[in-house]
């Protein structure tokens, strides 16, 4: 699980990692670009419910790739990130809302124009509704 908190004005955002199954035995870190691929530098600690969790500031607006390497050699990756490939998971820290379709956008307010045949009026042209 992944949970992102609110930017803050100097553009960082904290992200806060749950693993709930360990694959592995013993501890989990978290890895990834941010931090090097570095297994010591962010260990999840085991809560009491038996979770494994860590936070992390990043900046807002940069992509980050990571993974989850528990005890043992054993990597894994969140199903909760944003896309995976072969590298592992990846998330943007603050939720992006799909770009909004420009073409229906670009009409608004600018004149249609059409080509009527010689003949034909415009109101010919134009569908009932």
């Amino acid at each position: 699980m992944i949970k992102r908190g609110k930017p803050t004005k100097n553009g960082q955002v904290k992200l806060t990692f749950t693993v709930t199954e360990n694959p592995g035995h013993g501890g989990v870190s978290l890895v990834g670009d941010f931090n090097d691929w570095d297994p010591y530098a962010h260990p999840m600690e085991r809560k009491e419910n038996g979770a494994y969790q860590v936070s992390v500031v990043v900046p807002a607006r940069q992509p980050i790739r990571f993974r989850y390497l528990a005890d043992g050699g054993v990597w894994f990756d969140d199903a909760d990130a944003d896309h995976h490939d072969e590298h592992g998971g990846r998330i943007n820290p603050v939720d992006v809302p799909e770009m909004p379709d420009m073409t229906a956008a670009r009409t608004v307010g600018k004149p249609m124009r059409q080509t009527l045949s010689a003949g034909q009026s415009a109101s010919a042209s134009v569908p009932a509704s």
